[in-house]
């Protein structure tokens, strides 16, 4: 499962423990990534408020999220992420060739043209952050976006980055 030793759900006290039943009442199961935070419960907590975050965002859709996840995941190499993440899209309704699609070519999400631009702003700017600059905040802006949306999306691909890191590199195992 992991190169760590992870708590796993029937062990799970305390605060793992309630942050564990609530993924489970939500998704009904408790994600091999999730349970790799579990080693350091506050990136446990910091990774639940996050998710809780984004599936509830003001104002951008979970999808944007989970095309983020998935274009950062494919772009880096992290099989168990894309994996995931293509999951979820099914589940929203996507159909498998209409994913592989965006993955080879996000601009094909369908997206608003403001969450497509910050899908592909993202990407760009955690595959190259010192390429990006003020003309893409400047264009996303005259798209309607905020500065909390360009924000919120640029700060989700790049935790993205560090998880697929953290999975990666702890050989975490696929839930399915």
């Amino acid at each position: 499962m992991s190169l760590l030793t992870v708590v796993e759900p029937d062990q799970a006290e305390g605060e793992i423990a309630a942050i564990y039943a609530g993924t489970l009442e939500a998704i009904g199961v408790i994600p091999n990534a999730m349970k790799m935070q579990s080693v350091n419960p506050m990136a446990l907590r910091e990774m639940a408020a996050n998710i809780g975050y984004v599936m509830n965002h003001p104002s951008l859709s979970p999808v944007l999220f989970t095309l983020i996840r998935l274009g950062v995941s494919t772009d880096h190499s992290c099989a168990y992420c894309v994996t995931t993440n293509k999951g979820i899209l099914l589940e929203a309704g996507m159909s498998m060739e209409q994913i592989d699609a965006i993955q080879a070519d996000p601009s094909q999400a369908p997206l608003s043209e403001k969450e497509k631009a910050l899908l592909l702003y993202t990407l760009k700017a955690v595959g190259a952050s010192n390429e990006v600059g003020a003309q893409e905040i400047a264009a996303l802006r005259e798209l309607g976006a905020s500065d909390l949306e360009i924000f919120d999306a640029l700060a989700h691909g790049a935790n993205q980055l560090a998880g697929d890191v953290m999975i990666n590199a702890l050989k975490v195992e696929n839930d399915f």
